[in-house]
């Protein structure tokens, strides 16, 4: 174990590098999208998605809950973890965004293609059946615009645990992970 490894307390040192990120975002095709109801209770369901313009895409009928929800408070979150890839499990990346609605029948065949494509990457037969039963009025396109992101890998912490990470790989702490860590301590009577 590695000397200076006390506990799993600060785990924001195990971030995705940016390589690695843009792999699993380019990568997954599940993830978990979260929204708020309008009595204010978080929901959250696993949809099919696509990365694509440095954003991630979902779909749904227009008539879900979670497409009223999202036109009333455009605030979400999504979850994306590299279990099923070939990243193998322990690497996830939350993203924290803005989701817009779109209809326009020129984007939405847009979005069709690359999601099929996406989803059936070997069969173009079962990508072709897809997005024509994707093709109907309606059905929507949703598009996360990300504002922030959280990320974690696994291998960095089994890594460091085991002593043989090199130092260099490890983030800097974030703001949870000092100063918030810090007052937790100091509240509990640990510092």
């Amino acid at each position: 174990m590695s000397d200076d490894l006390k506990n799993y307390e600060q785990v924001s040192i195990y971030r995705l590098d940016a390589a690695a990120q843009k792999q699993l975002l380019s990568t997954v095709r599940e993830c978990v999208f979260n929204w708020c109801t309008r009595d204010e209770w978080p929901m959250g369901v696993i949809m099919s998605c696509v990365w694509a313009k440095d954003r991630l895409w979902l779909t749904a009928g227009a008539h879900r809950h979670r497409i009223s929800a999202i036109r009333r408070n455009p605030k979400v979150s999504v979850v994306a973890t590299s279990t099923g890839t070939e990243l193998g499990p322990g690497k996830t990346v939350t993203i924290k965004g803005k989701a817009v609605v779109h209809e326009d029948p020129e984007l939405k065949t847009w979005f069709y293609k690359i999601f099929s494509d996406h989803l059936n990457p070997t069969d173009p037969a079962a990508s072709e059946a897809f997005q024509q039963m994707l093709d109907s009025p309606l059905r929507i396109v949703i598009e996360i615009i990300p504002e922030k992101y959280i990320s974690y890998d696994g291998a960095k912490m089994a890594a460091h645990t085991a002593g043989t990470l090199d130092e260099s790989e490890l983030a800097e702490p974030l703001e949870s992970d000092t100063a918030r860590l810090e007052a937790e301590m100091k509240r509990r009577g640990m510092s």
